[in-house]
């Protein structure tokens, strides 16, 4: 049986990343939130495009105002207004002065803006109070960017300050990865949809919408193939048809060792090359990982049927891959932080152990609240509003009341 830090390194050493040649598609600027950068980007504007005022004030030539004091102030004569969007017209010659407003273009002939705190304006002279700093309050042109090198790098997520970027720099259109395609199925004979009623021995299939919404949170598009019986043909066909319109494919059930979980068998048959079968974690033990003899083979997840244990390694394995697969160029790894424990946290020890529950931020540090009720693999209803696994590792088997423990935080961006 494999550690949970070995079937990682295994996941992640199988993913390949999205093409930046052939899995690419061009968007609109306001389509592109959370996607994936896949070019760079750069610009033919510089930032700031000119010399500009950081301040409401005047823009005057530093020489004329340097010895300003309240005692002693240099007088100019104000020549023009400037506020933003406008050309200035003049020259600001020696003793003379613009007002200008922030954002708007310094002048020629000017060098310096004066914050108008440190003014006092009679008609059309200003008093310069306190002598500024030379070039003070000019955000001088290229800056903070220069024309014809690299704004943004591929392989980014595309989230509001970038897209705020992009649009300041006349980036209508971007090539963008195509989002990754995850098909999901789930497998047994006592499983049914949600609008279906319920018979003795029945229960609802609550992994296929589970999984479609966390990878429609990961950026990707689920491909729901729905619920298939425990029927060797028909698991065959379903696997064969996910196999060939998929990166990854994810199903749940059928994956231990009962007599009829067929799924690895079937995996043998279309000749995978099975990679892991068991993992020392729970919930979450049963867990196939196959890649098939075709040319871009997707990666296939063999998740166990309960639903806890379906989510739990999701979030520990399947997401991260479905992150290197989008084209992120890193932080694909899971986000693990060491928070106090407001609970007593146990496991037997046996397996690295993920108990569910909540981030609250007290006094300035994060500490972990265990959901309440039984952390059964196959108890759904207490994952709800969780935003965090706290991990017990092998052989650790209690965590104390205000000791530090490590958590997993849940996130799909």
């Amino acid at each position: 049986m494999l550690s949970v830090s070995d079937a990682q390194a295994i996941i992640l050493n199988l993913v390949q990343p999205l093409d930046c040649q052939r899995d690419t598609e061009v968007v609109d600027l306001l389509a592109a939130d959370s996607r994936i950068l896949a070019t760079p980007v750069t610009s033919p504007l510089d930032f700031p495009h000119w010399d500009n005022s950081a301040m409401d004030g005047y823009a005057v030539r530093y020489e004329d105002v340097q010895y300003s004091s309240a005692e002693q102030p240099a007088i100019l004569e104000i020549v023009e207004d400037i506020p933003a969007g406008y050309q200035p017209q003049s020259t600001i010659q020696p003793g003379q002065a613009a007002r200008i407003f922030t954002g708007a273009v310094i002048p020629a002939g000017a060098d310096t803006v004066v914050m108008q705190e440190k003014t006092r304006q009679e008609e059309n002279r200003v008093f310069i109070l306190d002598a500024p700093k030379p070039q003070g309050f000019v955000r001088h042109k290229a800056s903070f960017y220069q024309a014809g090198t690299q704004l943004l790098p591929a392989g980014i997520k595309l989230n509001a300050s970038e897209i705020a970027v992009l649009a300041a720099a006349q980036c209508p259109q971007l090539s963008v990865y195509r989002r990754p395609r995850v098909a999901i199925f789930s497998t047994g004979d006592e499983l049914v949809t949600v609008d279906q009623p319920l018979q003795p021995g029945q229960i609802v299939d609550s992994n296929q919408y589970a999984l479609a919404a966390l990878v429609r949170q990961s950026g990707a598009e689920p491909l729901i193939l729905g619920i298939v019986k425990d029927d060797p043909v028909a698991l065959e066909k379903v696997i064969a048809h996910a196999i060939a319109i998929a990166d990854i494919v994810l199903s749940s059930g059928g994956v231990s060792v009962g007599d009829y979980d067929y799924v690895d068998k079937i995996l043998d048959s279309l000749q995978a090359k099975i990679h892991i079968q068991a993992v020392q974690i729970s919930p979450g033990k049963p867990l196939t990982v196959a890649t098939f003899p075709t040319q871009n083979s997707p990666l296939y997840f063999g998740l166990p049927g309960n639903p806890a244990a379906v989510l739990v390694t999701f979030w520990r394995f399947v997401l991260p891959a479905i992150k290197k697969l989008s084209g992120i160029t890193e932080g694909w790894e899971p986000l693990f932080l060491k928070v106090r424990s407001r609970n007593e946290l146990r496991s037997d020890g046996k397996r690295e152990t993920y108990l569910w529950g909540k981030l609250h931020l007290i006094d300035g540090i994060y500490e972990f609240h265990k959901a309440g009720g039984s952390h059964s693999s196959g108890n759904l209803i207490n994952l709800a509003q969780t935003n965090a696994l706290a991990v017990l590792p092998v052989g650790k088997t209690l965590i104390l009341p205000q000791e530090e423990v490590q958590v997993l935080q849940l996130s799909n961006g």
